[in-house]
């Protein structure tokens, strides 16, 4: 079983940055796909970034591109999502999920994520 955990949510003004974490218990010696989602009151969850077990690939969605920077540090198993010239519409709870291995392309599917963390909040007041 696979345990992710977010941290690193807040309360920012608009044009501010934060840093979003997310830890994943290792399982055996298996490195994973990781994703970002959020999901704002009212709306549907929208895929944020991911980004492939070596770092290598990464797909964003096209509201956070040039915005948002996923990456990730396999020696601590953690995966990090920069967010920088943060909007009110970015709004949201963010979630961090896990795959064994995951279709990657600019269209990555939720499915495919088994593993999701409970959630950290952020909040771009204008």
């Amino acid at each position: 079983q696979v345990q992710v955990m977010e941290s690193g949510g807040g309360s920012v003004e608009a044009g501010g940055s934060l840093r979003l974490s997310c830890a994943a218990s290792r399982d055996s010696n298996c490195n994973y796909d990781m994703s970002w989602y959020r999901q704002a009151p009212g709306k549907e969850r929208e895929g944020v970034a991911c980004i492939s077990w070596s770092g290598g690939s990464t797909y964003y969605a096209d509201s956070v591109k040039g915005r948002f920077t996923i990456s990730r540090d396999n020696a601590k198993n953690s995966v990090y999502l920069q967010m920088t010239s943060l909007k009110p519409e970015d709004t949201a709870m963010y979630y961090c999920a896990a795959a064994y291995s995951a279709d990657l392309s600019t269209d990555w599917d939720a499915a495919d994520f088994g593993y999701w963390g409970q959630g950290t909040q952020v909040t771009v007041s204008s």
